[in-house]
């Protein structure tokens, strides 16, 4: 009967006075530290907590450990009450029953809470009473006690309540203990788990003790458990003791893992091969790691090629270098541009290495068509004309840092700016020597003797008979490259070889002419400057489109004159310094016709080559969207495929994105709706790695054909519309504005996310269109959105009005701006159904707190309706009312003038509210409005 006095029922309030727990239905009236109340004993609290914590029952045993945190916080106002509780803590630790340590167990978090909080009163009570109890419980018999002792650790260990000495000194201890070749069992299994994850919580000091003894047990030849759990823990540990630890002592035991006889445990190392790859240097990753990963790809268990084609992607992705590719993802995910170096305006971008020096590409990111990869800050504002047109200062600087040239005449910089633009076949090449110094001294020399000329002469004539023969083959080139015009690659090398081809033809027909007329087969002695002219010349050419050099395949009279007029006096500091120049050699000739014919090969076999990654894993990247995959290997192969496929783009980069073109146009067309999903989520992230040109050409009419899909498909091109629509050029965006209203239109009605989703996303993309479009369009929009049945999406298409009316007065369009007002009052004002009239009460509150419009222009078109408002017979109607006026429009500038011509209406109306008969009104009306103001979005 020693426990009858814990049970006893008691008010609601009493509950809430003495903090009872609810332990379950069964429970609803139990009073946790109802022991410590006078009874018969005439005991002392401190006597009776002892009678209880030892007495003979369990169950009273169970209530005092539950009960532990109210007994503590009813003690903490004296100290030696205080230590007397914790030193009976620390003896019921040793309790025999298993529940009862369990119990005291699950109270030690909330202890150490409850510790901390009161650190000043208590500074050391934790670590020398609590820390060995847990500690030890780690090895205690029962498997439920050290399930809950570990559990328990964790908690600590997260919350950050216990200090490190005590880890380094209490806890480490043990787990080397428990960890011995000779220790028990289901110990070392349990203390290698434990071990496993706190090594995310350890400093790299403390996880470099334990990593030589993690390094044994990946190598237990016993037990299998042990060796699963290290290789499903092995990236944190890699990720921790850092790169020179990883592939020192690591590496041949990630191997060793990696071949285990088990596939669970090969299973195990391919899910955490990412942040393996991430702790190695390149050379590693790409010669070691790729060819293990491949033979993870190939294993024999289907569970194991499932979780390393998961994988795939994201272990692609570690071979991405921000460096090259320009940019970089955030720790939350968010994809942005490398910033460049603020001390030079003209200097590649620039990266902080973790090891401090700052590491500087070799090259700017560019797009297909040569510009350099625009800023976050200019794609946002929308402006096509800086992401065009480079600075002219900056082209020059780049050619004269490049090239070693002078700079160029006034007349030639526009050519020279047009010439640098990036194009694949000039990347490729090896950059021509500067050879203008040497023909200064040629020009010094002097005339040539008899024998001299004679070199020249045959050495002309060789060089002029290989002319057929080059016209021919870059012909040829252009045949084989015609059937892949749509390619942005393709384009940029028939654009070069086309002006290369025209240059050669101009050459071949002036030589012919000047043989012709001024040459006689005996004594035919052309000049050696004509000749040097030739070369020069040559290397001038400007590069024309394809469209032109099919409209004019034979040179004109008036381009042969110009061209003697140019071959007259050789400027050789006026090339530029990417134009193509024909070199004449017959080896030279050779090898620029097979790598373009290689590349035209490649083109036909859907990839061409990159080194950015192996060839081997892109390869077995783009046969996961092979039917036969989801059948032998997983049914969702192409969802995974889909959602890294950013992760490789950004890896690639966007002159590789011909590589991955097909794949995703294959997966945006998949029949499970799951993987056009993941592609509609993700493709603002892909337009921004490939680039405006490549997005107008590839990703837009995929976009399109999201937008007609599933609503599960379509939110998520709806989530990041704007997004992606700043990215795009203002001619295309605009495009899209006769389509907005389809969004309005969705499978199932009740689905009023979509329409919140829509609302929020036309409130940031106003910024990217003009003011008569956003009243053409949007406006209508908003207005529809604003007579929803929903609450939410009213409110939020409510600041969607405000937002236009002030995009309106901020551009000047006041007549607009007048016509939207008037609509507002006609739709809202006079709207039969109060909540109408609720919300023109809100759109006059949040105008007049953003400034939407001159307070002068409020006061004759709006307030008028406002005060009309505060006789409604509706007093949700009047709530708002005034709380717009006490709050927002009494209390600026303009209407608290002692002259101001509408003080004293305001005031009337004010005091009218004042003696309302609803008491919410009356309250805010006499609301003060320095006080904090009450949320009243629950009564829209």
């Amino acid at each position: 009967m020693a426990g009858l006095s814990l049970y006893f029922e008691d008010g609601h309030d009493d509950l809430d006075d003495f903090g009872f727990d609810d332990y379950g239905s069964e429970c609803d009236g139990i009073r946790i530290t109802a022991f410590l109340d006078a009874g018969q004993d005439n005991l002392t609290p401190l006597g009776r907590l002892e009678k209880y914590a030892f007495s003979e029952n369990v169950f009273n045993r169970q209530i005092v450990a539950r009960g532990l945190l109210d007994v503590l916080r009813e003690f903490s106002d004296n100290e030696n009450d205080f230590i007397s509780v914790m030193e009976t803590v620390a003896r019921m630790s040793e309790d025999g029953e298993p529940t009862v340590r369990a119990e005291l167990m699950e109270q030690v978090p909330n202890i150490a809470m409850f510790l901390h909080e009161s650190q000043p009163n208590f500074p050391a009570a934790f670590s020398r009473y609590l820390v060995p109890i847990v500690v030890h419980y780690l090895t205690d018999p029962n498997n439920q006690v050290r399930k809950t002792s570990q559990a328990a650790l964790l908690v600590l260990l997260e919350q950050g309540l216990i200090c490190k000495g005590d880890m380094e000194t209490k806890v480490c201890p043990v787990l080397l203990d428990l960890t011995e070749p000779s220790s028990d069992d289901d110990y070392k299994i349990e203390a290698v788990a434990i071990m496993c994850k706190l090594v995310t919580m350890l400093s790299k000091e403390t996880v470099e003790q334990l990593l030589q003894r993690f390094c044994e047990l990946c190598s237990d030849a016993r037990l299998f458990q042990v060796r699963k759990v290290c290789a499903a823990n092995f990236g944190e540990f890699c990720s921790i003791v850092g790169r020179d630890a990883t592939e020192k002592l690591l590496m041949s035991k990630f191997f060793d893992l990696c071949s285990d006889s088990l596939w669970g445990i090969r299973k195990a190392c391919a899910d955490c091969f990412m942040i393996v790859s991430n702790s190695t240097s390149p050379e590693v990753r790409r010669t070691k790691l790729s060819p293990l990963f491949s033979s993870l790809i190939s294993d024999q268990s289907r569970w194991v090629r499932q979780a390393a084609f998961q994988s795939l992607g994201r272990f692609i992705s570690t071979f991405a270098n921000p460096s090259t590719t320009g940019l970089y993802f955030k720790e939350d995910g968010t994809l942005l541009e490398v910033p460049r170096c603020p001390s030079d305006s003209n200097s590649p971008l620039c990266i902080e290495s973790s090891n401090g020096p700052t590491v500087r590409p070799s090259h700017t990111p560019i797009n297909q068509d040569g510009r350099s990869t625009p800023s976050l800050e200019s794609m946002s504002r929308g402006d096509s004309d800086s992401r065009h047109t480079p600075p002219q200062n900056q082209q020059e600087g780049q050619a004269r840092n490049n090239n070693n040239l002078p700079p160029t005449n006034n007349k030639n910089k526009e050519t020279a700016q047009t010439d640098q633009n990036f194009n694949s076949f000039l990347y490729w090449r090896p950059p021509l020597a500067d050879i203008s110094q040497e023909l200064e001294m040629l020009k010094g020399q002097g005339p040539r003797t008899e024998g001299e000329k004679k070199e020249v002469v045959v050495e002309d004539r060789k060089m002029s008979s290989l002319e057929p023969a080059t016209c021919t083959q870059i012909q040829k080139v252009l045949d084989c490259l015609q059937p892949h015009m749509d390619d942005p690659d393709v384009q940029a090398q028939v654009q070069v070889l086309s002006a290369a081809l025209k240059a050669a033809q101009l050459e071949s027909q002036s030589e012919e002419e000047g043989e012709s007329e001024s040459q006689t087969p005996e004594d035919g002695k052309p000049d050696d400057e004509s000749s040097q002219n030739r070369v020069i010349t040559e290397g001038r050419q400007t590069p024309e489109p394809p469209t032109q050099q099919a409209r004019d395949p034979a040179p004109t009279e008036e381009q042969k004159e110009a061209k003697a007029e140019t071959e007259k006096e050789p400027e050789p500091h006026e090339s530029p310094p990417n134009s193509p120049v024909l070199v004449r050699d017959d080896s030279d000739h050779s090898s620029v016709e097979s790598e373009l014919m290689e590349s035209v090969e490649g083109k036909e076999d859907s990839a061409f080559n990159q080194n950015v990654i192996p060839q081997q894993l892109l390869d077995q990247y783009l046969s996961m969207t092979d039917p036969a995959q989801a059948q032998t290997v997983d049914t969702e192969i192409a969802k995974h495929c889909a959602f890294s496929l950013p992760g490789v783009a950004l890896t690639l980069g966007r002159q590789n994105w011909h590589c991955l073109k097909d794949t995703y146009e294959t997966l945006a067309t998949d029949v499970q709706w799951k993987v056009r999903r993941t592609l509609a989520f993700s493709i603002h992230d892909l337009a921004l790695i490939l680039g405006d040109q490549l997005t107008a050409a590839d990703l837009v009419p995929i976009f399109n054909g999201f937008l007609k899909d599933l609503d599960e498909v379509r939110i998520g091109v709806l989530k990041h519309l704007y997004d992606f629509l700043k990215l795009l050029h203002a001619e295309n965006r605009r495009e899209y504005l006769y389509q907005l209203q389809e969004f309005m239109v969705t499978d199932n009605s009740r689905n009023w996310r979509f329409r919140y989703q829509l609302a929020e996303q036309l409130i940031l993309i106003m910024e990217l269109y003009s003011h008569d479009d956003v009243y053409n369009y949007l406006r209508q929009i908003a207005l529809t959105l604003c007579s929803d049945k929903v609450s939410e999406v009213r409110w939020i298409s409510y600041q969607l009005v405000v937002e236009i009316l002030q995009k309106m007065y901020a551009c000047g369009a006041r007549e607009l701006g007048l016509n939207f007002i008037n609509e507002l009052i006609v739709r809202f004002c006079h709207c039969p159904k109060w909540v109408g009239r609720q919300a023109f009460a809100f759109i006059c509150q949040a105008i007049v707190e953003e400034d939407c419009m001159p307070m002068d222009q409020f006061a004759q078109h709006l307030l008028p309706s406002l005060l009309s408002l505060s006789l409604d017979p509706v007093a949700n109607v009047r709530v708002l009312v005034a709380k717009a006026m006490r709050q927002s429009v009494m209390e600026k500038a303009y209407f608290k003038e002692p002259g101001s011509a509408y003080l004293e209406e305001l005031e009337e109306t004010a005091m009218t509210l004042q003696a309302d008969k609803d008491r919410d009104v009356r309250f805010f009306a006499s609301l003060d409005p320095n006080m904090m103001l009450m949320d009243t979005s629950a009564l829209i």
